[in-house]
């Protein structure tokens, strides 16, 4: 069956650092470009990084630049965002998407052709 299931999400201190998996079963990720949402209670699911199919071109949400990190393992059909320096802000429900493209031009990660969205996982941040 087709999946696309997220992981390593959990309750930290601001400062601390979580990495989030994005892993496929039944589809190659390599084939797709691959975006990384957040949605806190009350507000609307929004962009925070993604990255393209051909050349692995990386993008971010204006408060993740300097702080987080996309990236791929083909080889482990995962995508990864690495958080640092996490924030009482960050504090949400990351989704990840497998698309077929980028638009550029657009609200940051703003994806063509979705294929397929996983299930999410919670990130809080608090002291």
């Amino acid at each position: 069956q087709l999946q696309l299931v997220e992981s390593g999400g959990g309750s930290v201190q601001p400062g601390g650092s979580l990495r989030l998996s994005c892993a496929a079963s039944g589809f190659t990720l390599e084939n797709y470009a691959i975006g990384w949402f957040r949605q806190a209670p009350g507000k609307e699911r929004e962009g925070v990084s993604c990255v393209s199919v051909g050349e692995g071109r990386r993008y971010y949400a204006e408060d993740a630049k300097d702080r987080f990190i996309i990236s791929r393992d083909n080889a482990r059909n995962t995508v990864y965002l690495q958080m640092n320096g996490l924030k009482p802000e960050d504090t949400g429900v990351y989704y990840c998407a497998a698309a077929e493209s980028i638009v550029l031009g657009a609200p940051p990660c703003l994806l063509a052709g979705v294929y397929r969205w996983g299930e999410g996982t919670q990130v809080t941040v608090s002291s």
